[in-house]
Parts: structure tokens; sequence; C-alpha cells
């Protein structure tokens, strides 16, 4: 599915559409038959990925166990263990991300990741660039050094691109280069 096409055509939803669609998604989330579907591919041990949307990004992470509605995961990179729902889980290795509008000024919060490089100007027109890590309602909060973070709206950001960071999917491949 391409995402970006559906929250386009959403865009054009009323309210009331988005709450009925909404309310029809989630039935179909907690359909025993989809759950089932899904527990049966899943084993203790096994490597997956599932989409964590107060990150908006993927976790890899291993299987733990299946329970009746919940998947017991360990993260490969700080090996917490999650309770997740069988819906998080990404079995077909989907691309989960969402591109921008063109000409489309700061990082929406749809596309925006935690982890992701940013910059913004401070006050005196100086930028300033960090890691986004907390994407909130209005605004991300980034880690600029050790000691200091800022909450910055998504409208006053642009991508920062690196060396190193060019080699990783992130929001600098999302977003078109501004010069």
């Amino acid at each position: 599915m391409d995402y970006t096409e559906i929250l386009g055509a959403l865009n054009e939803a009323s309210l009331f559409d988005l709450h009925r669609l909404k309310s029809a998604i989630y039935q179909e989330l907690l359909n025993p038959e989809r759950i089932e579907a899904i527990k049966v591919k899943l084993k203790p041990g096994q490597q997956i990925s599932y989409f964590d949307s107060t990150q908006n990004c993927q976790i890899d992470a291993i299987v733990i166990r299946s329970k009746k509605t919940l998947c017991l995961v360990e993260h490969i990179k700080d090996g917490e263990r999650w309770n997740i729902p069988f819906y998080y889980i990404n079995l077909g290795d989907v691309d989960t991300d969402i591109r921008p509008e063109k000409n489309q000024v700061g990082i929406p919060r749809s596309v925006l990741k935690v982890g992701d490089t940013v910059g913004f100007k401070n006050k005196e027109q100086i930028d300033i660039y960090g890691e986004v890590i907390r994407l909130n309602k209005k605004t991300a909060t980034i880690q600029v050094d050790q000691q200091n973070q800022w909450r910055v709206s998504y409208g006053l950001l642009f991508p920062v691109l690196d060396g190193e960071q060019s080699e990783q999917k992130g929001i600098q491949e999302l977003l078109p280069r501004i010069e």
C-alpha cells in the first residue's frame, strides 16, 4: 500500500468520515482470524520488525513468545522487552515511510522519525542541529547536545544531510534538497 497516496485521499474526508473509518479499521485489527493468521507465522527466536507509532518508525525485535492477543518481543537495539499487539508486526516487509508533499514547509509529523537528524533556526536565526528524541502533538523534542533539548514546531524543522547518515534510510532521503 502507498501510505502517502492513502493520506492524500483522506485529506478530502470529513472528520466524521475519518471517525467512521477508524472504527471499522479498529474492528478489523481485533479480528481473531486476522490475529491467528499472524500468530501461525511467528516462532520464538524469529527476527521481526514492527511499527511503533510513538517513534513513527519500525523497530527490529526478536519474538520471545506469542500470547492470546499480544506478542512478547525483545528489541535488538537495547534488549528491552515489550508486549505488542499482533497488528503492529510487519511480516510483509512493507515500506512504512510516508513521503512529504513537494514544496512543503518544515517536516510533517507523519514523516519525521525518532532518531532523525534535523536542524532549525533559533530566535537569533542561527542554525541549530540535533537528533529527534520524541514526537509530541505539535512539536518535536530535539537533543542538541548532552545538556540541551529544544521543543520545536514541525514547521520550523529542516532535514540535515551528512556523510554517515546519507547511507541510512532516513528523513534526508524523503525530502527534496533545498539550496
